[in-house]
Order: structure tokens, then sequence, then C-alpha cells
């Protein structure tokens, strides 16, 4: 066996992976700020305050500049890999078939881990129940529509009503769930039902989006997904696309070489990236007990 992998299935393992990242893999995709191609370990995104209007004194009197805030808020990219061997003796050569394999495993990994950044950036942030603009972001309790609740439209609400009395564009808002605050969601009427909502959920058997929330199913996940405490009390999030930076200095990239210590191929997938909160405004804390469901 040549220990040369032709060029043709090097390229064809990396079209592979990229396809399989973008198409399956990366959930949270696309729902913040995205800067790509940075050089270095730290991206530093920019944060623009306020500005207020101020009334004219007089014709031709001189501008008064609002003095708008201006801030850098860095983020931390960090490296990861995905590698995996093929034995000698288990493929006579990387052949397709394995390469659609191990690009779909390296690209569910890659793609998870890309998710990961981004959820753990959302549980680095404060939240309250009473928020303070600029400092902590809303806090949605257990209790918010009933005892120690599951998901539900009531909590959506108090959801929606944090990022409305910040002014947070009603575009680009997204949320992340567990399929068991999904369950939950179905449950409810106002969800299922033609008369509250144009989203088919009782018949696909999901819910895509609803009042103004993109729907994004994180599972039970080795990389840790939505954080869960010992009270099987989950944390969901609400937010805004700009609240959360994510900085990407290697994208999708692969290597295949061949290992002598092993007699394997090694194929790896590489990434490095980031993601920290822009605007703490933009994002809010759902917790939802999941040991119960909305009708419970």
């Amino acid at each position: 066996m040549s220990r040369e992998l032709s060029s043709v299935a090097a390229v064809q393992f990396d079209t592979e992976v990229k396809h399989a990242y973008q198409t399956m893999s990366a959930t949270l995709a696309g729902t913040t700020t995205e800067r790509k191609g940075v050089v270095g370990n730290e991206y530093k995104f920019r944060k623009m305050g306020k500005g207020i209007a101020k009334k004219r004194t007089a014709p031709s009197a001189d501008a008064i500049p609002m003095n708008v805030d201006h801030s850098l808020i860095p983020c931390t990219l960090e490296d990861w890999d995905a590698p995996e061997y093929t034995d000698i003796f288990n493929a006579k050569d990387v052949n397709f078939d394995e390469v659609k394999e191990l690009g779909g495993t390296i690209a569910g990994a890659l793609g998870r881990r890309d998710d990961q950044l981004k959820i753990d950036a959302m549980d680095a942030g404060t939240y309250s129940a009473t928020p303070t603009q600029g400092t902590s972001g809303g806090l949605v309790g257990v209790d918010v529509g009933g005892t120690a609740t599951n998901l539900s439209v009531a909590k959506l609400r108090r959801a929606k009503k944090f990022l409305d009395d910040n002014e947070v564009p009603d575009e680009g808002r997204h949320i992340a769930v567990t399929p068991s605050g999904l369950e939950s969601m179905l449950g409810e009427t106002q969800v299922t039902s033609a008369d509250y909502n144009s989203v088919k959920a009782l018949v696909n058997g999901d819910v895509n989006t609803f009042l103004g929330f993109k729907f994004h199913r994180i599972g039970i996940r080795e990389e840790g997904g939505l954080t869960i405490d010992g009270n099987n009390v989950r944390d969901c999030y609400a937010w805004h696309e700009s609240a959360i930076g994510y900085a990407n200095g290697i994208d999708i990239t692969t290597k295949v070489d061949w290992s002598t210590d092993k007699d394997s191929w090694k194929s790896t997938g590489y990434l490095k990236a980031g993601a920290v909160i822009r605007d703490i405004d933009g994002i809010v804390k759902i917790q939802c007990d999941e040991d119960n469901d909305a009708t419970a």
C-alpha cells in the first residue's frame, strides 16, 4: 500500500468535511455576529453605546456631539482538533466511502464544539429577573407560568418582554432549547393550533419559529450542551444575533497524513475560534424544569 494519499482523495475528504459541517453539524451557525480570518489568539469586538438626539438651540448653533461611548470586548480564540485513524488492515486506501464516514464524524465533532463555544459564552453572563441595562440580561425563572415548569409560552412571553424593553430588533432573535423543552412546548394549544400559530408544529412535530424566535434544538451532548443543575433545571437561552460575537482564526481545515508508528492514515479536522458576549441586554436566560412539562 502506498503511503502517499492521492490528491483527489485529499480534496474529496476536505470537501466532505466542510459540506457536512455546513449542512448538519453546527446548530448555532449564523446566529451570532461573526468575524472570520482573525490573526492571532484574540479579537476585540467593538461595542458602541446609545446616542441621544439633542434639541437645536438656535439657527447655525454649534453642533453638540452625543459623545457616544465606545468599548472593546476581547474574544479569546481556542485551538481544537478532531483526529481519527484509519488502520492499514481496515482499508486498502482512504477510499471515498471512508472519506464520507470520517467527514461526517469530524464535521459533527467540530460543529458541536463550535456550538459549545457560544453556549459557554452565554453561560458566563449575569442574569436577573430585574435586569440592569448594560450589566445583566433578563432571567426567566423556573416558576414563571407555574411552579417548576418546563419551557412554556408564558416563559417565551417573558423573554420577549425583556428583549422588547431593551428595544432589541425583532429580526435576528434566536432561542436554544432541548428536546425536553420542545416536547413541553408542543403540549400547548397556542403552539400547535392554527388558530394561534401559522407554523404547522403539530404536523411537523417541531417548532421552527414562535413569538419572533427562531428555534434551535440542542440535544444531550458530551461537550456539555445547555447547562443543567442537580435539580434537573436546564438553562436555555434567547438572544439577538448581535449580542454574541464569534471570532474564527482557522475555519474548518483538514489534513491527512500517514502515521508510521501506527501504520494508519491520520485524518484530522482543525478549528480555531472563540465567542464572547457583546451586549448582555440582548440575551435572556430561561430556566426550565425538565421533570415537568408545560401542562403539568
